[in-house]
């Protein structure tokens, strides 16, 4: 599995010092007889010892601190600015350095090679102090480096001198360099957590848009068949009914039993017809009984009366926060609700039946469920008798509204059917 930059820093931060405070102790070991006295030996022995100690408590203290700052980036702080490899403005962090840095700069005045681990410096100051300390930070470590590099601090010969100055300067300007590459990474970092902010927001006003849209595009195809609805009505309903009634006119005119028959058997055929036109033209109206009533209302009397047709036990649970919901999502869940109770009082055979309506923040669940004999949902299911279109009429309607419709029933054990719509308010 590859690790990402930011894994390997941290392993780099954990175990790196070791290794870089190991490779220098071996390197002034060999050295020691030619750049140490016996007390620098001793002295530096010590500080090596302080320097494991040091290590080893900052070891232990890391994971909980970058736990805590973990756990402040859950709770909202610099989002999308990724998981940190150092904790970063610590109390504890800052004295780490600070005795880490005094250290390194002791061991290096005792023995060059010990500069390996003062270059530690360069590379976390940046995470661990702040902006101004930090640029301290590496100017010390800055100092280590050339005392090292030119042969020793302090610099015995004129000579020494000027190689010390001339590599401090070097190291100097990488120090300042190296600061300046972090605070311009720390600023792409925020920039890019404000981004992703600013787009986690707009996503969510877009999904709270496109919900309204897919509402408003409802109302307006809802407005267009209603329309389409009273022309039909005219042209057919309307001119069945003016049929009826000039056959009847020829019948109440007549003396011909015969003749007086046949335009009754036409004005009864004309009559079918219309009353079928009326039926099939109510269908999508609204349901009368959210004219006066809330949904939750409206959902009791229909179990109530439904119970009381079928015989069927049946009760309404609501959980949730009432709220007033715009009456297409109102509409749809009513109908939805009577049309599973029709399956149900058709062809479950059960005893029991419940609706439970939820207001979840953001949707609204309808949830029936009974006890009876149940039915494979994969097989083919006919249409209802009362001129519905069963499960799949339910899931259109619910679709309509950008909802959806799942039914869980095997044989033998029942049937649940969950709506799932969102929850838009009433306008």
């Amino acid at each position: 599995m590859t690790m990402t930059v930011e894994e390997r820093w941290a392993q780099f931060f954990r175990y790196g010092p070791y290794a870089l405070l190991g490779l220098a102790t071996l390197l002034a070991a060999v050295s020691a007889s030619l750049v140490m006295t016996r007390q620098e030996m001793y002295a530096a022995g010590a500080l090596l010892l302080a320097a494991l100690v040091l290590q080893s408590w900052w070891s232990r203290a890391m994971p909980r601190l970058l736990a805590a700052d973990a756990a402040e980036h859950a709770a909202g702080a610099d989002p999308g600015a990724g998981a940190p490899v150092l904790p970063e403005g610590t109390i504890a962090g800052r004295v780490h350095f600070t005795l880490r840095t005094t250290l390194a700069f002791a061991l290096t005045w005792l023995n060059p090679f010990f500069a390996i681990y003062a270059c530690l410096g360069c590379f976390d100051a940046g995470h661990l102090l702040p902006p101004r300390a930090a640029r301290v930070g590496r100017m010390v470590t800055a100092v280590a480096l050339a005392g090292s590099q030119s042969g020793g601090l302090p610099p015995t010969s004129l000579t020494q001198w000027i190689a010390f100055g001339a590599l401090f300067a070097f190291n100097a300007t990488l120090a300042i360099s190296l600061n300046h590459l972090g605070v311009k990474e720390a600023e792409k970092t925020k920039e890019r957590a404000e981004t992703i902010a600013a787009l986690e927001k707009a996503l969510a006003e877009n999904a709270a848009l496109h919900t309204q849209l897919v509402l408003q595009a409802r109302e307006a195809g809802v407005a267009d068949e209603r329309r389409r609805l009273a022309a039909e009505i005219h042209d057919t309903i309307a001119q069945g009914l003016t049929g009826v009634i000039a056959q009847l006119q020829v019948v109440s005119s007549t003396a011909d039993p015969a003749l007086a028959r046949e335009h009754l058997d036409r004005a009864q055929a004309l009559a079918r017809r219309s009353l079928g036109e009326a039926r099939r033209s109510v269908q999508n109206l609204a349901p009368a009984a959210l004219e006066h009533d809330t949904l939750p209302e409206a959902l009791k009397k229909t179990v109530s009366e439904w119970s009381e047709r079928t015989g069927v036990t049946a009760r309404l649970t609501v959980t949730g926060t009432e709220e007033p919901l715009h009456d297409e999502v109102a509409a749809t869940l009513l109908r939805i609700a009577q049309e599973a109770l029709a399956n149900t009082g058709g062809h479950a055979r059960a005893a029991r039946a419940g609706v439970t309506l939820s207001y979840m923040g953001d949707e609204v669940t309808l949830d029936i469920r009974d006890d009876g004999c149940g039915f494979d949902p994969l097989a083919a299911v006919p249409r209802t008798g009362s001129g519905g279109f069963g499960l799949d009429g339910m899931r259109a309607r619910a679709e309509r509204i950008a909802g959806a419709v799942a039914v869980e029933s095997e044989p033998g054990q029942g049937t649940a059917i969950s709506a799932r719509v969102p929850l838009v308010r009433h306008g």
